[in-house]
């Protein structure tokens, strides 16, 4: 783990397209802001952690489930 230390409207460079900024400090917090293409993806830690486990529930579905499935969705599309 690389550890830096930045102050206010200070910014660290991820690869060429992606800039962090500090944007506030207000005690023990502050604000960063993320500059990066569209593409990429940002996602606070445990929202990423929940989706995955979200994903591994899906993954995990009985494959007996999905006639059911489809049936919900055609309902919904009439």
């Amino acid at each position: 783990m690389l550890i830096l230390s930045r102050r206010l409207n200070e910014c660290i460079m991820i690869g060429d397209d992606i800039e962090i900024s500090v944007v506030d400090i207000k005690g023990d917090q502050i604000k960063i802001g993320i500059q990066a293409p569209r593409s990429i993806k940002i996602y606070r830690k445990e929202v990423y952690r929940a989706i995955q486990e979200e994903n591994i529930a899906a993954a995990r579905a009985e494959p007996a489930a999905l006639p059911s499935l489809d049936s919900l969705l055609k309902k919904k599309k009439k």
